[in-house]
């Protein structure tokens, strides 16, 4: 591998890491949840039936890493379980009130990262980098 693509390697393991961890941080703070768990929340919330082995295949994270997370979440009361209209064999995942509230505030600390890329890369460059990283998730989304 040439030195270009390991530092390009390299920075982007930097750049994840440090933009996870703030935003972990302003999460935390302004909602108690992790960046983690506002993925699992907003995945819920955009899906009229979601069950926890389609969260999983969408993480691509494996189903016992799951349940923990959303006995957690339940445990907080911020989603619930409910069988499936069609399936009564299926459980689906909704978010209660509170779960729904609690989503709503972690909106304010993602605008307020969003405000500081493109205060770094200017509009056309935060842009751009959605673009390219966009693509780079779609390819390695695709190496199963």
């Amino acid at each position: 591998m040439s030195a270009h693509k390991k530092r390009l390697y390299f920075l982007l393991q930097i750049a994840a890491h440090r933009i996870k961890t703030e935003a972990d941080s302003v999460l935390m703070d302004a909602a108690g949840l992790t960046t983690a768990q506002v993925a699992v929340l907003n995945l819920i919330a955009s899906s009229k039936e979601m069950r926890q082995r389609d969260l999983a295949r969408r993480l691509k994270q494996n189903e016992s890493a799951i349940t923990a997370m959303i006995t957690r979440l339940m445990k907080a009361d911020l989603v619930a379980r409910r069988r499936s209209e069609t399936d009564g064999r299926t459980w689906l995942l909704e978010l209660t009130d509170n779960g729904k509230k609690t989503l709503k505030r972690a909106e304010r600390p993602f605008e307020t990262i969003n405000a500081r890329l493109d205060e770094t890369l200017g509009k056309n460059g935060a842009a751009m980098l959605a673009k390219q990283l966009d693509a780079i998730a779609d390819e390695f989304s695709n190496s199963d």
